[in-house]
């Protein structure tokens, strides 16, 4: 019997390329259940093949309990002083056992086996396949369409299977089984039943690794894929860029005749590419994205991250492209927001941004509409600007002296300075509860400021996130989780008392 185990285990381990440990754990959860047929199902017992001479002992366990303990389950559990006959030095939570004798490995035992056994490779092959192809993650996998599932196709890749999932499919693309496929291996991971390797063709990254197979400079690292967008099945842009000044990037995307990027157009069912070059300044980055159109101009805005792209009036459905196409597809390839104007929309715009920044300067600064307009067209666009721009550039804008200057930059520190203190007296008159008040870790000036800013209760509080918290006011992310879980504590109690918690 124990040479027989030894031989099933190294032969089971070699057919399957198994780690023969698993064949034991395997062999042992079989012998398991066939003694509990023998013995009890609610028995509590352990088998342990030995490695090197097949033998195996079965053993009864029970976990001490107290004396007194209430309702102990014989089949489980033994109190102290029963146990202590079995191991006088045995103490409560510790377990005793007795050996039982081995159970004969008939033909139903070696059924059992043989179930449990196939399970257990099977889950292993599973393992394996999970752990090799993960570090595949992110790569092109080529197989054949083995059969459709409810509109998703299963792929064989030889030794695995894979799933291109009906939303991970190019639009209008029709698949059939028996077909050959290449797709980006977009997530490895373990699955109860069923492929465990998930398949995308809509992907950036298929894009991109369609390109790096398709030219040597990419692999050679002489040319670099800075980013790709895609509407797939429609149109997609990638940015390149050389390491070699020698080498033209988009030619050598593009290939022979084109015959590079004609590849990946085929691969892709007929997906148009435009290929553009990569910068590191904004403006040009986004200017090589909107090809084929051509810019006029273009104005960069830090703060809102946006960008207004002016072209003339016959490049404008090309800046825009069919349903806003090439627009949005620069806009995601680059990071940027991209508003497409025209000439006259773009004078028109800046007319009223102009507008706006004189009416600013005369309510705020007490100056008339001349003196406004020149502030405006020199650039300044707000009363800080004023207040701080160095005294010497602005007495170089001609219709400026030293006085006008003087008292310009003085009104305006006044207006900052109103400001500031018309936004502490709001603060300071604004009531904080107390609930709000009596947060352990809350201070009095906090919590002015936040009923100033309309969070006047705990409850007010409770309802924010701590990155909302954070910016209202200031403090960092570890005070404002904090802040907010203390002031959630009475919707848990809630909770406990039989009430219904707050969804946070």
């Amino acid at each position: 019997m124990s040479r027989e185990l030894l031989y099933l285990a190294d032969a089971v381990a070699h057919e399957k390329d198994i780690d023969k440990e698993v064949i034991f754990q395997a062999l042992e959860a079989s012998l398991v259940s066939a003694s509990k047929k023998k013995y009890g199902q609610d028995w509590h017992i352990a088998v342990a093949i030995d490695r090197k001479t097949g033998e195996f002992t079965t053993r009864r366990l029970w976990q001490v309990v107290a004396d007194d303990a209430e309702a102990i389950d014989t089949n489980l559990e033994m109190p102290l002083s029963a146990a202590r006959r079995m191991a006088p030095d045995v103490e409560i939570g510790q377990t005793v056992e007795e050996v039982l004798p081995p159970v004969e490995f008939g033909r139903i035992a070696a059924q059992t086996a043989k179930q449990v056994i196939v399970q257990k490779v099977r889950d292993a092959e599973r393992d394996r396949i999970v752990a090799d192809f993960a570090l595949r993650k992110g790569d092109i996998i080529s197989g054949l369409i083995k059969r459709m599932e409810k509109g998703n196709a299963i792929i064989d890749l030889g030794r695995a299977e894979a799933v291109l999932l009906r939303e991970e499919m190019m639009p209008r693309e029709a698949v059939r089984p028996g077909d050959r496929i290449k797709a980006h291996l977009k997530d490895v991971r373990r699955v109860q039943r069923g492929p465990q390797l998930f398949l995308s063709r809509i992907t950036p990254e298929l894009l991109i690794k369609l390109f790096a197979l398709e030219v040597p400079e990419i692999g050679n690292g002489l040319i670099e894929i800075m980013g790709a967008a895609r509407d797939p099945g429609l149109r997609a842009k990638i940015a390149v860029r050389s390491h070699d000044p020698r080498i033209d990037p988009v030619g050598a995307c593009v290939g022979l005749r084109g015959n590079r990027v004609q590849t990946v157009i085929n691969e892709l069912k007929g997906e148009r590419v435009d290929i553009v070059v990569w910068s590191a300044e904004p403006a040009n980055y986004v200017i090589n994205a909107l090809s084929p159109a051509e810019v006029s101009s273009i104005v960069v805005d830090e703060t809102t991250h946006s960008m207004d792209v002016v072209v003339e009036q016959d490049q404008l459905s090309l800046a825009i492209g069919r349903g806003g196409q090439n627009v949005r597809l620069a806009s995601q390839l680059t990071g940027w927001a991209i508003n497409i104007l025209t000439q006259d929309e773009a004078v028109s715009k800046r007319a009223e941004e102009e507008a706006g920044y004189r009416q600013h300067f005369v309510e705020n600064l007490g100056v008339d509409e001349e003196l406004a307009s020149l502030l405006v067209e020199e650039g300044f666009t707000s009363i800080e600007e004023v207040a701080y721009v160095p005294a010497a550039e602005m007495m170089e804008i001609e219709g400026l002296d030293e006085d006008l200057v003087g008292e310009l930059r003085r009104r305006a520190r006044d207006v900052l300075l109103n400001r500031a203190i018309a936004e502490e007296e709001q603060v300071a008159l604004s009531e904080p509860g107390q609930d709000l008040l009596n947060l352990k870790d809350m201070d009095k000036g906090l919590a002015h400021l936040l009923a100033s800013k309309g969070v006047v209760t705990a409850e007010d509080l409770a309802e924010l996130a701590a990155s909302e918290l954070c910016e209202i006011a200031g403090v960092d992310e570890e005070r404002a989780k904090a802040l907010i879980l203390e002031a959630r504590a009475p919707w848990f109690a809630d909770t406990d008392s039989g009430g219904h918690a707050h969804n946070a």
